[in-house]
């Protein structure tokens, strides 16, 4: 970021005093008249005398900021002007510099305005990099910056603002740089607690944000990854807590959901093995994409934003909207000085960093399910862990199986994420009826239950990955795919029961009207999960592209 400073050099030039040589000095920002009574003391003239100057050839010097400059061999002589010279002179003069200054208010009015404000939005931002700001002269540092971009916004005349029918910008959390130590306590993890981080089984609902932090950030050192990139310990806490920040308050997509997917990532690199397959790099890698995956996701999914014409839809092009602006806010986050965990990584080793943690986040859209695991079943029966393109492939499916990994777990750990899922679902279709948009049916309130929502979901989608998975790492057998056949012969058992009070309720309705009296129920009626009726295939590949769910 450049200071500016040259923009403020002082000009010099060089009189004939007397016959001695006199060295003036003067900002390039004076007017004409500071000039003259700087050239009056410096000849030893009174002040307020009108003066002229003079090369050695003896032709007139214009006195104002943008005189040419001299040497000491070439002395400029500054000579007082009789009361009749100054009448006749002092209009030509006047005349000329009337029409200079004209001339050059017209050509740098504009360029003078920007490069002032550039070089105060400068020095005003190189301030806000500084480490040992206090708050307060931040908050002063923020409140400057934003009166001038203001400004700069109202003098060209302001940009029109896209007519979207969500504002995502309105409700989205700011980015807070956080330059203070940070205050979450420091958590002494058990070695009970140490060995459960490493397993699927790990009970997430018992944890504080804060407590969900310190296991975050133990996870970065246990792997290495804080040696490996060189982290500053403190910035890795203002990070963590920069992204914690910026998840919101959903009732499926929040910081939970976030710590979810970090933390079966982590299980799975020490189930699998990873350490030992892959670099630190690509560990970091992995991380780093399930802990921002989702940052700032505003509780209704692409469908939504692409239907209602959002502005992230308009700004994205309907291509991933969500996963694009997740990409955003972590590299936002990240161009923190203070949160900017790969500070000390060589330049060219941060932008493959950065590529590939975006390539991980746009593949958790699940309107891509279908093509990236194709990519991967082709792969992996020869798979080979030196090829860079069969390595970007396996972290794409395993960023996805960590994301929508929650049926993995124990029943009473996995169930309660069903009703939270199912409760941003009937927000988003309820806010859809209202808006007269299209609604899935399977977000639908009036028509969907549990067991439907899941059966269709880990039979189509979460078995068919995990076990292309399992053919490279056969000991996840046990731990994680016999948990998602389970956990489907539960909701098959459920969907059963449904189905059976459904025909009894509809046997008792069928009674009521032959009988001629009036029954009402409350009661919901399910709907099947058919992959073909929801995306016109019979063969549920495309199911994925239909939920959107994650």
């Amino acid at each position: 970021m450049g200071s500016g400073s040259s923009s403020y050099a002082p000009k010099t030039i060089y009189l004939d005093v007397d016959g001695k040589v006199q060295k003036v000095l003067f900002s390039r920002h004076c007017s004409p008249c500071d000039i003259k009574e700087l050239l009056c003391s410096s000849s030893n003239i009174p002040r307020n005398t009108a003066i002229m100057m003079v090369d050695p050839e003896g032709a007139l010097v214009s006195i104002d900021p943008t005189m040419p400059t001299n040497t000491p061999n070439s002395l400029y002589k500054v000579i007082p002007l009789s009361t009749g010279q100054l009448g006749e002179k002092e209009d030509m003069f006047q005349n000329v510099l009337s029409q200079v200054a004209e001339q050059f208010s017209r050509a740098f009015r504009i360029n003078e305005l920007k490069t002032e404000v550039t070089n105060r939005l400068a020095m005003l931002e190189k301030r806000v990099e500084l480490e040992g700001l206090k708050v307060v002269e931040i908050e002063k540092c923020k409140n400057d910056l934003k009166k001038l971009r203001d400004e700069m916004t109202s003098r060209a005349g302001g940009r029109v603002n896209c007519p979207c029918k969500y504002n995502f910008s309105d409700d989205g959390k700011k980015l807070t740089p956080r330059r203070d130590v940070p205050s979450y306590p420091k958590y002494t993890l058990s070695q009970e607690t140490i060995e459960a981080l490493k397993k699927p089984t790990f009970d997430v609902w018992h944890w504080e944000h804060n407590e969900m932090l310190s296991c975050l950030e133990y996870m970065y050192h246990d792997l290495g990854l804080v040696k490996e990139f060189n982290m500053n310990p403190i910035t890795l806490k203002r990070w963590l807590l920069g992204i914690q920040e910026n998840y919101r308050s959903n009732p499926f997509h929040n910081f939970r959901h976030c710590f979810c997917v970090s933390q079966m990532m982590y299980g799975m690199i020490h189930l699998c093995n990873l350490q030992e397959k892959l670099t630190l790099t690509d560990l970091g890698i992995l991380m780093t994409a399930a802990v921002c995956h989702d940052l700032d996701h505003p509780g209704y999914n692409n469908t939504y934003q692409i239907n209602a014409r959002t502005e992230l839809a308009v700004r994205y092009n309907d291509i991933s909207p969500l996963e694009n602006h997740h990409c955003a806010v972590a590299f936002q986050i990240l161009s923190l000085p203070e949160c900017n965990i790969f500070a000390n990584v060589d330049p060219e080793a941060f932008k493959q960093i950065r590529q590939a943690i975006i390539t991980l986040i746009l593949a958790t859209d699940m309107a891509r399910h279908g093509e990236i695991l194709d990519s991967f079943k082709h792969k992996v029966d020869n798979f080979d862990f030196t090829n860079e393109e069969h390595v970007t492939c396996l972290k794409m499916v395993l960023i996805k199986c960590c994301d929508i990994s929650n049926e993995v777990r124990p029943t009473e750990v996995a169930e309660p994420w069903v009703d939270c899922l199912l409760e941003e679902y009937f927000m988003q279709s309820d806010r859809e009826k209202s808006e007269g948009l299209p609604v899935a049916p399977f977000m639908d309130r009036d028509k969907v239950t549990k067991p439907t929502a899941q059966i269709g979901f880990i039979k189509f989608v979460l078995i068919p990955m995990f076990e292309t998975v399992m053919k490279l790492f056969p000991q996840i057998e046990e731990i994680m795919v016999q948990p998602l056949r389970d956990s489907r012969d539960h909701y098959e058992e459920l969907k059963q029961i449904d189905d059976a009070m459904t025909e009894v309720i509809s046997h008792q309705s069928s009674e009521g009207r032959r009988n001629k009296h009036c029954c009402e129920h409350n009661d919901t009626v399910s709907l099947i999960f058919d992959p073909s009726a929801l995306c016109g295939q019979s063969s549920g590949v495309r199911i994925c592209e239909t939920l959107g769910c994650c």
